[in-house]
């Protein structure tokens, strides 16, 4: 039975690693998180990348210490499969939002090939209205839902491909390979009025999470199917799954102990990291028994800890 906290509510067992989800449409990141909570009975659980509730696809899931490690997936890059339907501009730049504007002009495939390089590299954009970003404290959609008129700031991001896969009189499917921060419904809204036209997003499909792609994650509801069994807890990938780019270095029992209270430790006296000094300045994870220790820095000569991991 899991522990429960000090007012007795149950707070679920501690399960760590990453989970890959394969949200479908219709459903909130939220309330997709709330449902494997349940399902593992899972005492802590984060994700990386909201979907919007239109959109289906990856949806990485932390579970307990890997939540640690989020930021490394949120910095990755993301892939895209999209659909833009051309002639009507809606207010939320996406198929669920209201028709704010309309156009006669339909680009062909040769206008849209043109078009693309504009579109890729490092580009202003401006998020949508219908979106998470805070305004003065509150989230923008909450302020358009009131009828306010949200003004959000342009922003950077980096577009690494973006490729037409095909096109119809009225609607087009792109592949997009984004970094961190890109707003697809805002690109589809922006390509359109380059063309001549207006458009809104009406499908979107998140296709891949830097090394997390479709053929890591699970669906819903498969995961559904397995219930609270071993099926379901076979598919929660180690924390180390996301650390693969990060150096590694194997520490002893005792520099173990000595790290988990938060201290510096030089790791020169066990001889299993030579020429660990070379690594000054970066990003390091060290490990104990196969399992990470701790997120830190070499910095003179020492490891100092940034994120200690209680396993």
């Amino acid at each position: 039975m899991a522990p429960k906290t000090k007012m007795g509510r149950r707070r679920g067992q501690p399960v760590h690693g990453w989970l890959i989800l394969d949200k479908p449409a219709g459903i909130s990141s939220a309330a997709a998180v709330g449902q494997v909570k349940r399902l593992l009975d899972a005492e802590k659980i984060g994700h990386a990348g909201t979907l919007d509730p239109l959109a289906s696809g990856i949806l990485p899931l932390a579970l307990g210490e890997a939540t640690k490690t989020v930021s490394y997936v949120m910095s990755d890059t993301k892939r895209y499969r999209f659909t833009v339907r051309w002639g009507e501009a809606r207010s939320t730049d996406d198929v669920e939002g209201e028709v704010t504007a309309t156009s006669n002009h339909r680009p062909d495939a040769a206008a849209i090939a043109a078009a693309l390089p504009g579109f890729t590299g490092v580009i202003q954009q401006t998020p949508p209205a219908y979106s998470a970003i805070k305004v003065d404290g509150k989230r923008a959609y909450a302020l358009a839902r009131k009828g306010e008129v949200v003004e959000l700031a342009p922003r950077e991001v980096m577009i690494d491909r973006l490729e037409l896969l095909r096109v119809n009189a009225d609607e087009a499917e792109f592949d997009l390979v984004c970094g961190k921060g890109t707003y697809v419904r805002s690109l589809a809204r922006d390509l359109a009025v380059a063309l001549g036209t207006v458009g809104h997003v009406t499908a979107l499909r998140r296709t891949a999470v830097g090394r997390f792609d479709e053929i890591r994650a699970i669906a819903l509801d498969s995961l559904i199917a397995f219930g609270h069994s071993a099926g379901a807890f076979e598919r929660v990938l180690p924390i180390l799954t996301v650390l693969d780019d990060i150096p590694a270095l194997a520490i002893t029992e005792a520099e173990t102990k000595l790290i988990q209270t938060g201290r510096s430790v030089w790791l020169g006296h066990s001889g299993l990291n030579p020429g660990f000094e070379l690594l000054q300045g970066n990003a390091v994870c060290v490990t104990g028994q196969r399992q990470p220790v701790a997120l830190g820095q070499i910095l003179n000569g020492e490891f100092r800890p940034v994120r200690v991991f209680n396993l």
